[in-house]
């Protein structure tokens, strides 16, 4: 007997670590915070995290968000990854301050739960015109009517209220947390992400039926990595036409002084991190020919010299296609005017300082030959030579008069035979040379 009750303690033993392990790994949760705009790099930052999650078979992937919106094409790409998720997406506006606003209220109707910390607000998803311009109306209904349809949907299939959410769209309507809460726009308001997973545990997700298991998970904080955060960086108007400027100059400088290497290497670094943001975000391409043909009248005017024409003209065609280049990522990825009239200047007065010097270098006389020796000093020696620069010559005095040896004088002129016509001068004798 004491044997089958000893045999039983050490199975109930063997067995509670077992049952244990099993349930911390089923109730952890990964919490995606993301701090920024919506754009390339960061919907590559979230889909990764579903991935993961997925891979890992995780009880949840909690997006903790706090945007100001931006692209719709990378917005519907998390739109569609959350959408086909396998694993329950909680997208929770956080901390208190925070706001899901215009791509970010998309997101957050794509989301199996939807949540929001105590003085947070989500909406004011109206599309923007491109460029901030007007647009026809007939033109605004339509993206209008396509961006309510889309968001609408979403919230029907969520079980959420549809008309709250095309108001969004279509009013540019914006709720704090709590009025959100109360006509169905969120499920949850939780002041911090642990107290969310204890709110949500045991819900069932609608349209995809999955239970949420999350009370007492072990959380996981994930953050964009080093290289995520410099790629971001980079997806930014101002500095990629920053960067397209110094690879010019560089490139430049190197064309009118090869072998100096230095600003050859600057410049195609930067021109290959603009280019890397080029790539990144939609750009026009009437602003992509604009800023080329800035660049081919800056690099023209180095090899043919227009007194400034070419340089002004390209900074007036660098201001115009800086304006428009990212037109189609609209209002909120524009080039900044004084940025663009900042970058223009400098590019224009660096050129033309640069074509000052070579003006005055070609209007000086030449420095080899014979005829550098006009304005040299000399002093007379034996025989009518006059000695410059360790060197003796024939002369003659320019009065025709006959030199005297140990006279110091001043080359005039050089006659065709190479004759030195020198005048009388009190400059000092030359120093010997060794």
């Amino acid at each position: 007997m004491r044997g089958l009750l000893f045999l039983a303690l050490i199975l109930v033993a063997l067995a509670v670590p077992v049952v244990a392990g099993g349930q911390d790994s089923e109730t952890r949760v990964l919490a995606v915070h993301l701090d920024n705009d919506i754009n390339p790099v960061t919907q590559e930052y979230v889909e990764n995290a579903v991935d993961r999650a997925e891979d890992e078979e995780l009880a949840a992937v909690v997006l903790v968000l706090d945007t100001p919106g931006g692209l719709a094409t990378s917005m519907r790409g998390i739109v569609k990854r959350f959408l086909a998720s396998k694993v329950p997406v909680v997208v929770y506006v956080s901390p208190p301050g925070s706001s899901a606003d215009s791509a970010g209220a998309v997101i957050a109707m794509s989301a199996d739960i939807a949540a929001m910390a105590p003085q947070t607000n989500i909406g004011s998803s109206t599309p923007i015109s491109l460029g901030g311009q007007d647009i026809s109306k007939d033109l605004r209904r339509k993206i209008v009517n396509d961006a309510a349809a889309y968001i609408g949907e979403l919230a029907r299939e969520h079980d959420r209220n549809v008309e709250a959410a095309r108001k969004m769209v279509t009013e540019a309507s914006n709720y704090g947390a709590r009025e959100a809460k109360a006509i169905g726009l969120v499920e949850v308001i939780a002041p911090t992400v642990p107290a969310l997973l204890n709110r949500i545990d045991g819900m069932k997700t609608v349209p995809k039926g999955l239970v949420l298991q999350t009370a007492g998970a072990q959380i996981e904080n994930v953050e964009m990595s080093f290289w995520q955060k410099a790629r971001d960086f980079l997806v930014d108007p101002n500095l990629i036409a920053l960067m397209l400027s110094i690879g010019l100059i560089g490139i430049v400088v190197e064309l009118w002084n090869p072998g100096l290497v230095f600003p050859g290497t600057v410049g195609a670094i930067s021109l290959i991190l603009g280019l890397y943001g080029l790539q990144v975000l939609p750009v026009s391409l009437a602003g992509l020919l604009l800023m080329i043909l800035s660049a081919s009248f800056f690099v023209a005017e180095a090899f043919v010299p227009t007194h400034g024409a070419l340089t002004v003209a390209g900074g007036v065609t660098f201001v115009l296609g800086a304006l428009i280049l990212f037109d189609p990522a609209g209002e909120a990825y524009q080039v900044s005017l004084p940025v663009a009239v900042g970058i223009a200047a400098t590019l224009a007065l660096l050129l033309g300082i640069a074509l000052t010097r070579v003006v005055r270098v070609a209007r000086r006389p030449a420095a080899v030959g014979v005829q550098g020796m006009v304005g040299a000093y000399g002093v007379v020696r034996r025989d009518g030579l006059v000695q410059i620069n360790g060197e003796l010559w024939r002369a003659r005095a320019l009065d025709h008069a006959p030199l005297v040896p140990g006279e110091h004088v001043r080359v005039e002129q050089i006659e065709d035979d190479l004759r030195l016509v020198v005048g009388s001068s009190t400059s000092p004798e030359p120093e010997e040379p060794n």
